[in-house]
């Protein structure tokens, strides 16, 4: 980023990649924490690659969106899945890597990745 007219239109470019967004029952959220320690730990990435993954996919029932601390900064990046009904998904030490398995195993066939979420590293979620 050299200017603020660079990060405005970089703003409206990642605001038209997130995909439409609904208010629905039906819609599911992922959300990636975005605060500092998040950023440092290399959540920039990660919330891409999942813009990138949900566009791909033409999950419209899908919106992706970013929070300042969730407060657990040792497992960052984190990425919280939110589905009707059912309770919230916590992923830890999110890779962009890890995004293709999240959305094909969790978002569109509705299993919860274990291996990366918070159980699985030891924490109590």
């Amino acid at each position: 980023m050299k200017s603020l007219a660079e990060l405005q239109a970089l703003r409206e470019q990642m605001k038209g990649r997130v995909g439409i967004r609904h208010d629905g029952d039906s819609n599911i959220r992922v959300v990636v924490g975005m605060a500092t320690c998040g950023i440092a730990a290399g959540a920039r990435p990660v919330l891409a690659a999942f813009t990138d993954e949900v566009a791909k996919r033409g999950l419209t029932h899908v919106s992706v969106g970013q929070t300042g601390c969730i407060g657990i900064c040792q497992y960052e990046p984190v990425v919280e899945g939110f589905e009707p009904g059912k309770e919230k998904t916590t992923y830890v030490k999110v890779t962009p890597e890890m995004v293709p398995a999240i959305v094909s195993q969790h978002i569109v066939n509705g299993a919860p990745v274990a291996e990366y979420t918070i159980g699985a590293s030891g924490a109590q979620s």
